[in-house]
């Protein structure tokens, strides 16, 4: 379970004094191979306080008719997921509180992922060389970004780049699937016979946000990289494409922008996750969509400028006139 945000932060100031290492790592996660792994400063590696699997994953949710589903204001955030001819909603109430599901849609095996604390949310197919991997929580954080683990290997996966850092697996790329961030209206109106997840059977304050004022807030947790350039703020969001961004606050201004091969539209309606107690009632930060000139939707992810800049800091910034 995911501590209340005075006492996470607090445990995460007590866990940086703590400098890691793979000896350091090695006793919690004895199945891991750490003789093998791409990461060169294991200080980047920290503990985000929950054990591993103190935040469960879900396996093959429940689903229900949208059109029956009570409970979820208009304006909270949902991750959509078109796949197959079938269309699913996850709410970020439900992933706000186990940051990863394991599912399957349209034949596919799929992990649906939201880091609260990057903002990051993104879908992977569990994939890779013909195996299905299931992912789980492992409670580690670098740059302030989950690090997810498959439950077959043991390895450690950075959920913002899709790729496995640690264990046997490393240097494998999960490859990501078109989803997006909407409102619950804007799922409502477009698929009104889709499916939504269905509320977990776990004991939690579903809509509550546990990160209250974070996304307002001059720093993220335990990030001590360089900050963004060209004056953005740390926790602005960003629309990445590939290794672009797009500040959120300029496609709010323009409405649309067709650049770099892909047009980027924002409709209001979609409340912060991360802003007030209560998900439903978060300020106003637009839903975003990305498509290619044919009009297919196109990977992407709406990010803080801080963890774009750490895991792409040769990055183009797509900042208009």
């Amino acid at each position: 379970m995911r501590l209340p945000f005075v006492s996470v932060l607090l445990a995460l100031v007590l866990a940086s004094s703590v400098w890691a290492s793979p000896e350091f790592w090695r006793y919690e996660w004895p199945d891991t191979n750490f003789e093998k792994t791409s990461v060169s400063n294991w200080v980047e590696i920290l503990s985000g306080g929950p054990p591993k699997d103190g935040i469960p994953a879900l396996d093959n949710p429940d689903f229900v008719p949208a059109s029956d589903k009570a409970g979820i204001d208009p304006t909270e955030p949902v991750i959509t997921l078109e796949m197959g001819g079938q269309a699913r909603a996850y709410p970020i109430r439900y992933l706000t509180w186990h940051e990863i599901v394991n599912d399957v849609v349209g034949g596919v095996p799929v992990a649906v992922t939201f880091c609260p604390l990057c903002n990051s949310a993104l879908t992977f197919d569990r994939r890779i060389d013909g195996r299905v991997l299931s992912f789980g929580v492992s409670g580690k954080l670098r740059h302030s970004d989950m690090i997810m683990y498959d439950r077959e290997t043991e390895s450690w996966w950075q959920q913002a780049i899709g790729e496995a850092i640690v264990g046997d697996l490393t240097g494998a790329e999960l490859r990501t699937l078109p989803s997006w961030m909407e409102s619950w209206a804007e799922f409502l109106e477009r698929h009104p016979n889709g499916l939504v997840m269905a509320e977990p059977g776990h004991n939690r304050d579903y809509g509550r946000n546990p990160y209250r004022g974070y996304d307002s807030s001059a720093r993220p947790f335990l990030y001590s990289g360089d900050l963004p350039p060209h004056g953005i703020d740390a926790l602005a969001r960003v629309i990445r494409v590939g290794d672009r961004a797009w500040p959120m606050e300029r496609l709010a201004r323009e409405g649309e922008v067709r650049e770099a091969g892909v047009v980027i539209s924002w409709r209001s309606g979609q409340a912060s996750a991360l802003d007030t107690g209560r998900i439903g009632d978060g300020r106003d930060v637009g839903s975003i969509r990305v498509r290619d000139g044919q009009g297919r939707d196109v990977p992407h992810d709406v990010m803080f400028a801080f963890a774009y800049h750490a895991f792409w800091p040769e990055g183009i910034w797509m900042l208009g006139n």
